[in-house]
């Protein structure tokens, strides 16, 4: 398994639809889950794109640092990554702590990023007491206990009837996530504020939220959208993760966003 060695730590890689004719393409997890959460996208977009995804510090197969991090810990990782790859430029996919990272990278190295996907996000999500909150939670008792409320905010009860298994799937990464990297990012989040700076992001971006997502409604979105000076917002059917909930008319929309770049 490929894994970048960085001074502090290590993070686990994969690339997917390896070829010099093809623009990369950069996919960013949500909190508590590994870089399998995209294999749906990697399914129908390899053909059209080099496609990069990673496991968050902390997260999967890559290594945990002592909490607390901080958002530009976690926009480092990416760009040490890009520099290791020799990726001068690529598009920029991620989902709600994901698009916190997109967020961060826009706006201190947007010269690396192409069209930008924020999905499931905000520009501040939550508030420092919930996360405050969370960290002691899981400081007590782990994250086992998290596991029912974490698959009720991801998936309709609709898509967990049709599709147990993909569900499961997510919900042990959850499980299975280091405490100490879960930890870490929530620390990241509580302080996590880019509503102020949306504004100096100039690259293209989408953002697709999930038109029944308890954790970033559509109105998040669209907030985001507004703030940017170059913005769209798109909803689809599902919650939280509706990159699974929705893979096809995600990859269908991510594709036609994405192939704008290459209009003359």
């Amino acid at each position: 398994m490929p894994y970048l060695n960085l001074p502090t730590h290590r993070l686990h890689y994969r690339i997917d639809g390896a070829g010099v004719d093809k623009p990369w393409l950069t996919f960013c997890n949500s909190l508590g889950t590994d870089l399998h959460m995209w294999d749906a996208q990697i399914a129908g977009l390899k053909s059209d794109f080099q496609i990069l995804r990673y496991d968050r510090r902390g997260h999967g197969r890559s290594e945990a640092l002592p909490a607390p991090y901080e958002m530009a810990d976690l926009g480092s990782d990416v760009i040490m990554l890009l520099d290791a790859m020799g990726i001068d430029r690529t598009h920029f996919c991620g989902l709600s702590i994901g698009g916190l990272t997109g967020q961060w990278l826009a706006i201190h190295a947007g010269s690396r990023l192409d069209r930008i996907v924020l999905c499931a996000t905000a520009a501040r999500i939550g508030t420092m007491d919930s996360w405050t909150s969370r960290i002691a939670d899981v400081t007590e008792n782990g994250l086992r206990p998290l596991v029912p409320s974490t698959a009720d905010r991801w998936f309709s009860p609709a898509f967990r009837q049709v599709h147990p298994d993909a569900a499961a799937a997510v919900l042990g990464q959850f499980e299975q996530t280091s405490v100490n990297g879960y930890m870490g990012c929530c620390a990241a989040l509580a302080h996590a504020d880019f509503r102020s700076q949306l504004n100096d992001i100039r690259n293209p971006v989408l953002a697709i939220s999930g038109d029944d997502d308890p954790v970033c409604p559509p109105a998040n979105l669209e907030a985001l959208v507004a703030g940017v000076p170059n913005g769209t917002h798109v909803s689809l059917p599902g919650r939280h993760i509706v990159n699974m909930e929705s893979s096809l008319r995600f990859n269908d929309t991510l594709r036609g966003f994405l192939a704008a770049a290459a209009l003359p």
